[in-house]
């Protein structure tokens, strides 16, 4: 008897109170508990990436990304005379380069506007002449807060975005030079001038939480020395904040030290086990520009891969996300803080340039025919060597966006139309994706596709771009 009212106590309960608790669960978020995520291996031939890393340096100014005491972000000038020599890289540009700048602040004292400033020294004898060919710097808010966007979005004009590096370099790679930004700068012999000397302020926004990145294409008619500086405003006799003077900015590199606080200490490249932290970058890295025609070996032409056989080419590789491909791409270093990254894991706004002279060449039905040929950027589960024979993705993706960004495309269409392309991307990690172009050539038919961004600072390496066929 005592068994019997149990059962039917809890079947009571079963009854009553379950459904009760469901209805307080949205119905979309219901059915995506119930379903299991399902694992897709996909046996794509990984292959690495054809062609190399220039030389172009850039002045890579990330660490600290979040900036709470005012001083030296990053300096390329001579240690000498100055009050910390440590702080002082000693390195000098000349020619063409970029800089790179990334940094945010969070509650700061008083909620004060934090200031980035960007220093260039002539130490030579003559008149140097930076010129400045392209150039944008965008605050997180309101210029470009971080916004969920459709995957794959149209962008003619730029006007789509998420967050204040990706409008950044998306801005540089359509050439533009923002009004802040002078075309030249002419610098006297022995003399310094701001390059950049832009606020990140947080008064008045909802959370005192700012950031700001810029990235900037330059030319130095001789040798210069740079720096980027994190200093607070300054007051004027009313009691209202003003920007830093050009003097006090170059007090702040003859006497401050190292901003702070720091970033974590990064593994070192000789570490093969335990945790690998990859610090973020403070430093001048060499390469600028990943430039590759994509062919099969020992051939100027990329033929068409079999109906169940697409090729995935390694895009950003690094220490432990090397999709079983060599060597990894992230950008060696020259000079370095020795508490920051090794090298430029990520490749935060290096240009990725990658021809692909498309050829439906090969016969794969007995005849042939007209074929559709897909190229798809996506973001696979990070892996140094792939653990189950190919890339894995998920259904549902993981939560996180990993890539974020535009990208442009110039090809012929199939009315053999020239067409360049802009198109937003917002991908999360393992998401199974629409390809970003398709098109359908004829037997014997030779088309070349041009893939070229500069990568999205905020994006987590590695993709891969893949080629398939039908």
């Amino acid at each position: 008897m005592k068994v019997k009212f149990i059962t039917l106590f809890l079947l009571g309960f079963l009854v009553v109170f379950v459904p009760a608790c469901l209805d307080r669960i949205p119905f979309a978020q219901r059915k995506l508990s119930a379903a299991e995520p399902q694992e897709i291996v996909r046996n794509n031939e990984v292959r690495s990436l054809p062609g190399k890393l220039d030389s172009i340096p850039m002045f890579n100014s990330n660490s600290p990304e979040w900036v709470k005491t005012e001083g030296i972000l990053l300096s390329t000038f001579p240690p000498t005379g100055k009050r910390v020599p440590a702080a002082h890289l000693n390195y000098p540009f000349n020619g063409d380069f970029t800089l790179f700048a990334h940094h945010f602040t969070h509650t700061p004292p008083n909620l004060q506007t934090l200031y980035l400033g960007i220093l260039v020294h002539n130490p030579g004898e003559q008149p140097v002449t930076l010129s400045i060919p392209a150039a944008a710097s965008y605050l997180l808010e309101p210029d470009a807060p971080f916004q969920q966007k459709p995957p794959m979005s149209e962008n003619p004009d730029g006007a789509i975005f998420s967050g204040p590096g990706i409008r950044a370099v998306d801005s540089v790679m359509r050439g533009k030079r923002q009004a802040d930004f002078p075309e030249k700068i002419l610098i006297p012999p022995r003399q310094s001038r701001m390059l950049m000397n832009l606020p990140i302020p947080v008064r008045g926004l909802e959370k005192p939480v700012n950031g700001r990145s810029s990235f900037l294409r330059l030319n130095g008619s001789d040798t210069v020395y740079m720096a980027s500086l994190a200093m607070y405003a300054k007051k004027t006799p009313e009691g209202t904040e003003r920007a830093p003077t050009l003097a006090e900015w170059q007090q702040l590199l003859d006497t401050g030290n190292l901003a702070g606080p720091r970033d974590k200490t990064p593994t070192p490249p000789t570490q093969t086990s335990g945790q690998l932290i990859y610090g973020r970058v403070a430093g001048v890295q060499l390469g600028s520009t990943w430039q590759a025609t994509i062919t099969d070996s020992d051939t100027d032409i990329l033929p068409l891969p079999a109906p169940d056989r697409a090729i995935s080419y390694a895009i950003d590789t690094l220490r432990g996300g090397e999709l079983s491909t060599y060597p990894i791409q992230a950008a060696p270093l020259a000079v370095r803080y020795p508490d920051t990254a090794y090298e430029s894991h990520a490749n935060y706004a290096v240009n990725y340039d990658l021809t692909l002279p498309l050829a439906n060449i090969n016969d794969y039905y007995g005849v042939r025919r007209a074929r559709t040929v897909e190229l798809t950027l996506e973001t696979p589960l990070k892996e140094g060597r792939l653990s189950r024979g190919g890339l894995i993705f998920r259904q549902p993706s993981w939560d996180f966006p990993f890539f974020r960004g535009t990208v442009r495309l110039r090809y012929k269409d199939d009315s053999g139309q020239e067409v360049t392309r802009y198109v937003h991307l917002w991908h999360r990690r393992g998401q199974v994706l629409e390809p970003l172009v398709s098109l359908t050539l004829q037997p014997q038919e030779r088309r070349t596709v041009r893939l070229d961004f500069l990568y999205p600072p905020d994006s987590v390496p590695p993709q891969v771009l893949t080629v398939s066929a039908k």
